[in-house]
């Protein structure tokens, strides 16, 4: 369907079998289930452990931790195939996750999570958002007083993807003075965890499978050695660090749904019939599905030159923040091009396009909103 993309490095035959691997589960065990979740509003978490025996969780790990070694583009094969297959992105929020201990823990703390994680017994969410703190995580204001050998823990946390489910948590806390040099990273084991509640689990415009819910800590105690690292103060630059491989846990469901978009209308239109003639054969119709599927072939292009750069240790933040907007942007134009073509029949949930189309629109919020993508690359510009 779309003009033949030029093939990076990391596009081998060891990538592709995999991929078809991970597409083949998906199909079989994850979609049939899918409109179930959706009814019920999350994904149960012991879906995710024959997903993490399989190698499908964390392939990117050492295998000291429970992964297989692999390169960071498994990963990103492995949430391309489920952006197409319309799951959501909770397996990534877990990933992510995993990364901060990964990269900032101390050699304990991977020891006693990532193997769990990689499994599928741990899942893993990330607390960052507050009722009154969106991206300023700078004005933060769940706070851990250290008392002895603990933390106690009070605030409370909006929009977490995981919410629900999760039996894991990252979470952003002041433990010192206002600013970024006050913010530190707990981890959280929350079953059974005194003090700790999850409110509403929250309804949402679309990605109604993914659980996003509210959080509360009450006096909540947590052992001192998980703090994140050996040191607090230095949540803001562990966050603000992985920024780049972040972004394109954004990026790469954004190409796989402009390309599902696009091959559905490609059918409807063929099939579908009006004054005579298929839709398909009226020019608007023509023009319109070319300029999406020239959106579609421009922004894979981009995507899979970031993954290598990644890949390479050559992705800049500057480029992973325009990645970020950019195509993200694109998402939500070529779904909403292409369910215009649907007509009626593209405002009914029953149609892929319309949950593609309601799916789509928190991409350009959540990760960083467009307008804050702009601002972080202007100040590269005009330094």
């Amino acid at each position: 369907m779309f003009p033949q993309l030029l093939r990076q490095p990391w596009m081998n035959e060891d990538i592709d079998a995999f991929r078809e691997q991970v597409r083949r589960y998906v199909a079989a065990e994850l979609t049939p289930q899918l409109e179930g979740w959706r009814r019920q509003g999350y994904i149960p978490r012991e879906v995710w452990r024959p997903f993490g025996q399989l190698g499908f969780l964390l392939p990117e790990l050492d295998e000291a931790y429970g992964g297989a070694g692999a390169t960071l583009a498994y990963q990103l094969v492995v949430q391309d195939e489920l952006a197409k297959a319309e799951i959501p992105a909770n397996t990534g929020v877990h990933n992510l996750a995993a990364h901060y201990i990964l990269d900032y823990g101390t050699e304990a703390q991977k020891r006693r999570w990532l193997p769990k994680m990689a499994s599928g017994e741990i899942v893993a969410g990330i607390a960052l958002t507050e009722p009154g703190c969106g991206s300023d995580l700078k004005a933060l204001r769940t706070r851990a007083r250290r008392d002895g050998d603990s933390y106690v823990v009070d605030g409370a946390k909006t929009f977490i993807t995981n919410g629900f489910t999760a039996n894991l948590l990252v979470v952003a806390v002041r433990t010192g003075e206002s600013g970024s040099r006050g913010v530190s990273l707990i981890v959280l084991e929350t079953e059974k965890l005194p003090g700790f509640r999850v409110g509403r689990r929250l309804e949402k415009l679309g990605q109604h499978a993914s659980d996003t819910a509210e959080l509360f800590f009450d006096n909540v105690r947590v052992p001192a050695d998980q703090l994140l690292g050996e040191k607090e103060g230095e949540g803001f630059i562990q966050l603000m660090s992985q920024l780049p491989y972040e972004r394109m846990f954004l990026c790469v469901p954004a190409a796989a749904v402009i390309e599902r978009a696009v091959e559905l209308t490609l059918a409807y239109t063929r099939e579908r019939k009006a004054f005579g003639q298929s839709l398909a054969d009226f020019q608007n119709t023509r023009f319109k599905l070319a300029e999406c599927a020239t959106l579609a072939h421009v922004v894979r292009s981009f995507v899979n030159d970031c993954i290598q750069r990644l890949l390479d240790g050559k992705l800049d933040p500057e480029a992973a923040y325009m990645a970020k907007w950019w195509c993200t942007e694109q998402q939500c134009k070529v779904v909403d091009e292409c369910l215009q073509l649907f007509g009626g029949y593209g405002y009914m949930t029953e149609y892929p396009i319309a949950r593609l189309y309601a799916d789509a629109r928190v991409q350009r919020i959540y990760g960083g909103t467009t307008e804050i993508m702009k601002d972080l690359i202007s100040r590269k510009l005009f330094a």
